[in-house]
């Protein structure tokens, strides 16, 4: 078996490979490469020295047994025999369902998660976006420190357990998206600086040491990226890719890293004849992210809408602190407004930023599936002090509101896993750093930072501590309970409802026409022939339709159509679709 490595700086590199040792040569084709020959199999250990340091796993390495700080296994991708053909399944039309491996379940393994896909399936959910599965140390975590972003986590079941995750869902008509991080790796376990300059000084990041996409290197280093993305897409069937906060991406090359990035996965989706593609999250409410390469954007296929949630969620809790702000002033105009023009800061003052922000979307240009609309994420319940979602401060009727303006509204709705029963379980952040100074420090920067915000340290989860994590699994009775079960029947309801409705995935921003009423705290939103109302007053709302014949498809509460003079009166804390005619 042919090894090879990147270590550019190296005067000599040794392969330690099933117990034996030998040096490596220089690739006389390649600037910085090394290679060699030697026997080895599915499962056999290897790893790297870079002038006689300690041996390392390889940073392309697609499976660690014993964690990131461990030996390297071979992987064999032509070893699990794929059950399940798959044409693909795009973006547009989609219904994405974000979802936590170690949290899914009580087991927290990527098997135990795939015999619950039938949920998914019959809910009527089309793409499951996956948190990231890099490795990472310990157990438990988000995923967002991950390390060597070839591999699958052994815990979960390492990469033939991610296989046949992907070949159930497919078997289930299900897409698979994986959240993958290329702004930064974890603290802990990240061997890659050993090899070369992966990492630059030239730019800073919320995390340290931006990754080297424009220093010299750079080359390697984003074909390094580049490959892990298409890596996979190709060897894990996977339908596309959600990318992690790529406004850190720090990039002053004339071709941008995410440019480069989308015309390889648009090639790839070429050469297998399936659709693949790639979901933004980005802060900076540029278009030009969503915007063809032949038009001079960046060509990526779709982005998180953070402006559409912080509106939604100031309209339905009033909470008005941090980020929130800008929303809070009039949360009724600023639903409006991202269901009309998708961005809400689009040149705008931020007074969060203290600065104008954004740049106007042309709805003429740019569809309505490109953006990503949603009542809760993992990042919006999980970084609360508490972890608490919706459910645990709205009324039921309120959280129905909130599912009904997502998954009726224009932009591609997603959910977050348990919020379709509106799960009576938080999801907190937890780590399992093996570190026992990188964990401390974890645990008073977290308690630091709500301190700020009036929280008591005593209220305030310990992100190490197991108990956490084990809080943050979903409880998998709560659907069989009344109140549970209700909510799930309405999601599944609104689901079918935009399947079945084709003014409800009408990409066109500009035919959505919102009214509202703002003191008293109504809004109608008309798609085509489609009316749906929302009331988040106590008391019921006398919401104006203008029309006189309307039949109803789904409601919380039961309504009667509107009346002679076109005004539909709809229950307090409730919500009501209605078709024209």
């Amino acid at each position: 078996m042919r090894f090879e490595v990147w270590a550019p700086q190296a005067d000599r590199v040794t392969l330690h490979c099933a117990g034996a040792t030998r040096a490596l040569e220089r690739d006389a084709e390649r600037v910085g490469w090394w290679t060699g020959d030697a026997d080895a199999q599915d499962g056999t250990r290897y790893g790297f020295a870079v002038d006689d340091g300690p041996v390392l796993p390889d940073p392309r390495s697609r499976r660690q047994p014993d964690g990131p700080d461990g030996l390297s296994a071979v992987v064999d991708q032509e070893r699990y025999a794929w059950l399940t053909e798959w044409a693909g399944r795009p973006l547009p039309g989609a219904v994405l369902y974000e979802l936590h491996v170690g949290t899914y379940t009580p087991e927290g393994t990527l098997d135990a998660a795939a015999e619950r896909l039938d949920h998914l399936a019959e809910l009527g959910i089309t793409h499951v976006e996956l948190m990231p599965l890099c490795p990472f140390p310990g157990r438990h975590g988000w995923g967002y420190e991950g390390v060597s972003p070839w591999a699958v986590h052994e815990p979960y079941g390492g990469p033939e357990a991610l296989k046949r995750f992907v070949d159930r869902a497919h078997e289930l008509g299900l897409g698979v998206v994986l959240d993958v991080v290329h702004n930064h790796l974890g603290p802990s376990g990240n061997h890659l600086p050993a090899f070369g300059p992966y990492f630059t000084d030239t730019h800073q990041t919320p995390w340290g040491s931006a990754l080297n996409l424009d220093a010299p290197g750079s080359d390697e280093v984003r074909a390094y990226l580049v490959g892990s993305a298409l890596a996979w897409l190709r060897d894990y069937r996977l339908d596309g890719l959600r990318l992690d906060a790529v406004h850190a991406l720090r990039d002053t090359r004339a071709v941008h890293f995410l440019e480069e990035l989308s015309a390889a996965v648009d090639a790839l989706a070429d050469d297998l004849g399936r659709p693949l593609f790639l979901i933004a999250e980005s802060d900076l409410n540029d278009p030009r992210l969503v915007t063809p390469r032949e038009e001079g954007g960046l060509g990526l296929h779709a982005q998180w809408n953070d402006d559409f949630h912080h509106a939604l969620h100031t309209a339905l809790t009033g909470e008005a602190h941090g980020y929130y702000a800008d929303f809070a002033r009039a949360p009724f105009a600023a639903l409006a407004k991202t269901l009309t023009s998708g961005y809400f800061h689009d040149g705008t003052y931020s007074s969060f930023r203290g600065r104008h922000h954004g740049r106007p979307l042309d709805r003429t240009r740019v569809s309505a599936h490109r953006l990503l609309g949603y009542a809760q994420t993992h990042d919006q319940i999980g970084n609360r002090a508490q972890g608490d979602r919706l459910s645990a401060s709205l009324s039921p009727g309120l959280v129905a509101c909130a599912a009904a303006l997502t998954l009726t509204g224009p932009l591609t709705p997603m959910l977050f896993m348990g919020e379709e029963w509106a799960a009576g379980t938080p999801w907190q952040f937890f780590t399992d750093h093996t570190d026992p100074e990188l964990a401390e420090a974890v645990r008073r920067g977290r308690r630091r930072e709500f301190a700020a915000h009036g929280w008591a340290e005593e209220d305030v989860p310990d992100p190490q501590d197991p108990a956490t994590r084990d809080r943050s699994c979903l409880d998998w009775s709560e659907p069989e309970e009344a109140l549970h079960a209700r909510v799930l029947a309405w999601y599944r309801d609104l689901i079918a409802l935009r399947r079945r409705q084709p003014d409800l995935s009408d990409p066109d921003l500009a035919a959505v026409r919102v009214a509202y009423d703002a003191e008293a705290r109504w809004l109608a939103l008309r798609r085509g022939d489609i009316r749906v109302a929302v009331n988040l007053a106590k008391d019921t709302a006398a919401i104006p339709l203008g029309i006189r014949h309307a039949r109803v498809l789904a409601a919380w509460e039961p309504v009667e159509a509107p009346d002679a003079d076109g005004v539909l009166s709809v229950p307090g804390e409730s919500c009501v679709v209605l078709t024209q005619g």
